[in-house]
């Protein structure tokens, strides 16, 4: 009777401790939940750079003045260095982009206004394809489709204005942000090492899951930079200068569409050179269109094929095609970090349910 009592008492107990244990993990949760962005990026560069900062101050004896010196300054070198390429390039490529796109937006107003006064027969021929695409169920005139495409041109404007004037009001937070970076990255790099096990000694799991959980952690984030992110701002950065090179409106416009779209299976960054070029041609540059179609499948789409591979080399069992939704669902739920969180949550689940079917013995070919 006893016995059942204190096997009783000792559930309650711990039923009781696991709650607490649980409130307390919520609270921190969400005491660190303004600072969630600067952390995971500086956690990503970590592992990123870490191994690198390793062998350059590996050999240092921290236990001597020398030693902790030079620790420090390597600590903020890194960190300093990954803040400033970072943010010069950013804010370029802001101050450029919203220029570039309310130019685009003026010159569209400005064609539709123009020709619509010169007797343009293009928008009467867009107006008959739709009409003959929907058997007659839609039918536009030139004059309606030009108002539609000014009005929504008027507010895609109006909009852009909206957000150049709210991420006005957030550079503070945007700069505060990279400083609680720069900050962490800092630590990072300093005792990166005492950091990550005293997090990981708290995770009431096998420690050889610990280490399987945590070496895929840091496979899967030097894969998916390494194999996508880095290949698609490659991408980027040829398309930027093959844009400039054949003098394409908004050259910065499409190299971040080319970024973009660098992430989609198979069509890839064609999606946005092809169009251009067909443009070209149908506007009469034959020659040039054909060039520019030629000069981007092979510089642009062909690098694709050249270093995704390289970087990966099947490390990341995953097709690309669940890559592409997991980074689109991961956008959706949590913005631009979700580039990294997306495939990264679904390729820990999947190691997670193999290291439970291993635990569990269960038979992967269903016996």
């Amino acid at each position: 009777m006893k016995e059942n009592q204190s096997w009783g008492s000792r559930r309650i107990q711990n039923l009781v401790f696991v709650v607490i244990l649980v409130l307390f993990f919520l609270l921190v949760c969400r005491l660190f939940a303004p600072f969630f962005t600067s952390l995971l990026w500086s956690i990503l560069f970590y592992i990123l750079l870490g191994p690198l900062h390793q062998k350059l101050t590996g050999r240092l004896d921290r236990t001597r003045l020398k030693g902790k010196v030079l620790c420090n300054i390597w600590a903020g070198v890194f960190s300093l260095g990954v803040t400033i390429l970072i943010l010069l390039p950013l804010s370029f490529v802001a101050f450029q982009l919203f220029h570039q796109v309310t130019d685009l937006i003026h010159r569209l107003r400005g064609y539709l206004s123009t020709h619509s006064l010169s007797g343009d027969t293009t928008l009467d021929e867009i107006s008959r394809i739709i009409s003959e695409l929907t058997s007659n169920q839609v039918t536009l005139s030139a004059d309606a489709l030009r108002s539609r495409i000014m009005s929504y041109l008027s507010a895609e404007l109006q909009r852009l204005l909206q957000l150049s004037s709210n991420l006005a009001r957030n550079v503070g937070s945007f700069f505060a942000g990279m400083i609680f970076m720069m900050f962490s990255l800092f630590f990072f790099f300093m005792d990166g090492a005492y950091l990550s096990k005293l997090v990981l000694r708290g995770i009431p799991i096998r420690q050889e899951y610990i280490k399987a959980l945590v070496g895929k952690f840091k496979d899967i984030t030097r894969n998916l930079v390494l194999g996508y992110i880095m290949v698609a701002l490659a991408q980027a950065a040829l398309a930027f200068i093959i844009f400039s090179i054949f003098r394409v409106s908004g050259a910065l416009v499409f190299t971040v569409l080319t970024f973009f779209c660098a992430f989609i299976p198979i069509f890839g960054a064609g999606i946005v050179w092809f169009p251009l070029g067909l443009l070209r041609i149908l506007n009469g540059d034959l020659g040039g269109g054909i060039i520019f179609m030629a000069a981007s499948g092979i510089v642009i789409s062909t690098l694709d094929n050249l270093l995704r591979p390289f970087f990966l080399r099947d490390r990341i069992q995953l097709h690309p095609l669940i890559i592409f939704f997991a980074i689109l669902g991961g956008i959706s739920t949590f913005g631009f970090n979700g580039i990294i969180l997306g495939p990264m949550v679904v390729i820990l689940f999947l190691t997670v349910l193999d290291l439970f079917l291993t635990e569990y013995k269960f038979d992967k070919n269903g016996g």
